[in-house]
This record gives C-alpha cells, structure tokens and sequence, in this order.
C-alpha cells in the first residue's frame, strides 16, 4: 500500500509540473521564437505611423466589432493557418498581434513566426491597451 501511495503522489507532481509548463509556454513565457512587449510601447509603435509596422487582431469578429485598434486586420487565430496568404504583401513587415488577453497572440505569433514572417506580441491582448488609454474604433 505504501508503494502506491508514493506512486501515486510522483504521478500527481509530474502531471502539476505538466500543468505549470504547458501554462507557461502558452502564454509565450517559455520557448518563445518571437518578441513580446506591453501596451505602452505597443501605442508608441503605432502612433509612430509607421509603414514597416501591420497590426493584425486574431480576435472573433464579433469581438472585433465591440471595438478595435484603427487600421488593424482581423484575422481570427482558427483561420490564420488557412489565410495566411492575406499577410504575404506584409511579411517584411513587423506585425504587431492582439487579442483579448494576450494567449491567442501568443498561438498566432508562433503560427507567422515558422512561416517567416516577424511577429510581435502585445503582451495583455486589447485588454491592456484599453488600460493604456489605446484609442479603440468600431
């Protein structure tokens, strides 16, 4: 009995470890290919106007139409991999990439990240930028 205790009780921590590095990894802490920042500087960025920059939202369309950032291209994280073509005039471009809180960007960053292209995640999704008084447009 005591065996399958003990047994029982490595398996429990392996699976609590598998937990805490799967969270990790998605919210882009650990193995990330590609560069994160916060909302500040993300606002920076895209009040530069600058032409080497495409902001691209992965949210749904329905969260796209409570409000979005000005210029941004909606690309739902479940149908980049398929409309990937539509960021291809873009890719030596840096693409700024939101959602809402800042895990599906992390999925999108490493989708446009293996196919070449240059992402930047913003760190917080729009929920962030709102709190750094981003202008959101509808």
């Amino acid at each position: 009995m005591f065996y399958i205790k003990k047994y029982i009780n490595v398996l429990y921590w392996i699976a609590m470890a598998g937990i805490i590095f799967w969270f990790a990894y998605s919210k882009g802490w650990i193995f990330a290919n590609f560069d994160s920042i916060d909302a500040k500087q993300a606002i920076e960025m895209i009040e530069k106007d600058d032409d080497n920059i495409t902001l691209l939202d992965v949210r749904t369309i329905g969260e796209f139409r409570t409000g979005h950032i000005k210029d941004a291209r909606l690309i739902p994280v479940q149908e980049l991999t398929e409309n990937i073509n539509m960021l291809e005039g873009d890719k030596h471009k840096k693409i700024l990439i939101y959602c809402r809180s800042g895990s599906r960007s992390v999925v999108a960053s490493r989708i446009l990240k293996d196919r070449g292209f240059t992402p930047i995640n913003i760190k917080g999704g729009i929920i962030s930028l709102m709190g750094a008084k981003a202008e959101l447009t509808k």
